[in-house]
């Protein structure tokens, strides 16, 4: 029911900032928690940031804490991450997700976007 598209990602060099967004559209009803994954080539998907729907509860990964501010608008069915002195390590392609906030990117019923790539060059 329920459709993300990513965008925001590119190119920057270490110590730069982007802004990724991410759309819901389609079907979208009640209340859902947002966050962002991201995955490296040969890693697995990680866990970076998720809020709630009031963005009243927002947790972090300790490898972006400080960095990265994770926000939401549910007027407009977008959440955002704000990515401040990026590094190298930070390179991957970046997945939005939906779905309720303690299994946020576990549960088979969460809702993926199609991913975004950030590079963040040194």
């Amino acid at each position: 029911q329920v459709q993300l598209v990513e965008s925001g990602g590119g190119l920057v060099q270490a110590g730069g900032s982007l802004r990724l967004s991410c759309a819901a559209s389609g079907r979208t009803f009640g209340v859902y928690a947002m966050g962002w994954f991201r995955q490296a080539p040969g890693t697995g998907r990680e866990f970076v940031a998720a809020i709630n729907w009031g963005g009243g509860v927002i947790n972090y990964a300790d490898s972006i804490k400080g960095r990265f501010t994770i926000s939401r608008d549910n007027a407009k069915k977008t959440v955002y991450l704000q990515m401040n002195s990026l590094e190298p390590g930070d390179t991957a392609v970046y997945y939005c997700v939906a779905g309720d906030y303690a299994t946020l990117g576990l549960n088979e019923n969460d809702s993926w976007g199609q991913g975004t790539q950030v590079t963040v060059s040194s």
